[in-house]
């Protein structure tokens, strides 16, 4: 606790206008961010303190790029993000491991020791969205400086840069160089946007237009690259969360066209092929952990919905006869408060925190009764690491 008291202090002693949001956020809650500060009149927010706890670890985390792998792609340049398929490992009926085959559900860790470029990219957005948050809420300047840095190290500086594509993301040893389905670990970038608004006049012009001409350069990537419209036709996560890069990188740049014409697809395409009539999704139910990847899938619709509010296209209501998108938040949220009725195996069991975020939005967005009491139950039946996952600090996961 001592090493948060100077910031909390220091976030006491400053006015409530210095720390206006920016009006342009697109997925932190101006007013959750503003109730932040005002619990401190009243008590240590525990949300709060962690925040400001993992600020302060990130001041020490030395600056992340995807040229610190030890083994490069197939295009041999080591500015170009690189990983392998997670579920994919050596063959056991081949001399030399190839090709690789899939094993469902079970992550092969061993990849990750050569290649830790999903790794770094992960705890560069979390380093970021920490700083730059603290540095929103408590003007600490170390917090503003330190968030620069790292973003100049992984957009802007020629050695250390990433390409601004996932054209070797999740490859396949002896089947492929790279997938459309490594996209989705792009994922992680849609909180950057927050984070730059957030840093205001930390950031010059010239690299606020550097990190922006990038997020252009991979949207456009994205919808254009063999890879990136093979992961567009997919209707499962992989689409959602394909949707969900696209609006948000394009909600940054201001192309507001594309942002709403990927809405449009998630509305009039994705969410009759990912829901049923009961409001099940077939292709996340027949994974080996369905319980994670059903509300994997309605994390990227939390996103999409909120994306669709500021943009004038409906998420939320789509209904199409009987399939809604409702009824496949009102499904999660049933099993939810009737655990021993799921119906499919799991792997490795079912935890109900997988659904926090799910049930936090849908209960914002429809008003359910139901949702509260699933949120209710989460609470209750889990331990204090649910302040890991305050609503108000969710996109720092």
């Amino acid at each position: 606790m001592r090493k948060v008291l100077p910031s909390l202090i220091l976030l006491l002693l400053l006015p409530l206008s210095t720390f206006a949001a920016p009006a342009n956020l697109a997925l932190y809650d101006p007013e959750a961010l503003l109730q932040l500060q005002q619990d401190q009149n009243e008590k240590v927010d525990p949300a709060l303190t962690l925040l400001i706890e993992r600020a302060n670890s990130a001041l020490e985390s030395p600056t992340r790029s995807v040229t610190q792998k030890e083994r490069l792609p197939a295009s041999g340049n080591p500015n170009d993000y690189f990983s392998i398929g997670p579920y994919w490992w050596p063959n056991p009926d081949s001399k030399d491991g190839l090709p690789f085959i899939r094993k469902d559900g079970e992550r092969n860790y061993a990849t990750l020791e050569q290649i830790p470029d999903s790794q770094l990219l992960r705890s560069f957005v979390q380093d970021v969205s920490n700083l730059a948050v603290a540095y929103h809420l408590t003007g600490d300047q170390r917090y503003g400086k330190a968030a620069v840095q790292h973003l100049r190290a992984w957009f802007i500086e020629p050695a250390t840069r990433m390409n601004p594509n996932f054209e070797h993301a999740q490859a396949v040893p002896g089947i492929a160089t790279g997938r459309g389905f490594g996209i989705i670990e792009g994922r992680f970038l849609i909180h950057i946007p927050d984070a730059v608004r957030l840093l205001g006049d930390q950031l010059s012009k010239n690299e606020r237009e550097s990190i922006t001409r990038w997020f252009s350069e991979l949207h456009q990537w994205m919808l254009t690259s063999e890879n990136g419209k093979a992961e567009n036709q997919w209707h499962n996560n992989h689409g959602t969360w394909f949707d969900a890069q696209v609006v948000a990188f394009a909600l940054f740049t201001g192309d507001l066209d594309i942002a709403r014409a990927q809405l449009k697809v998630t509305r009039d395409n994705r969410i009759a092929h990912h829901f049923d009539a009961a409001g099940k999704q077939p292709a996340e139910f027949e994974r080996t952990r369905p319980w994670h990847y059903a509300n994997f899938n309605l994390e990227a619709y939390n996103l999409l919905g909120q994306f669709g509010r500021q943009l004038g296209v409906d998420i939320w209501g789509y209904q199409r006869g009987d399939i809604s998108l409702h009824r496949g938040y009102a499904l999660i949220a049933n099993y939810l408060l009737e655990p021993e009725e799921w119906p499919f195996k799991e792997l490795y069991g079912m935890d109900i925190k997988a659904a926090h975020a799910t049930m936090y939005y849908a209960k914002n967005a429809y008003g359910d009764a139901i949702f509260s009491e699933a949120l209710e139950k989460i609470h209750r039946d889990s331990d204090d690491s649910i302040v890991e996952t305050d609503p108000r600090l969710w996109p720092i996961q």
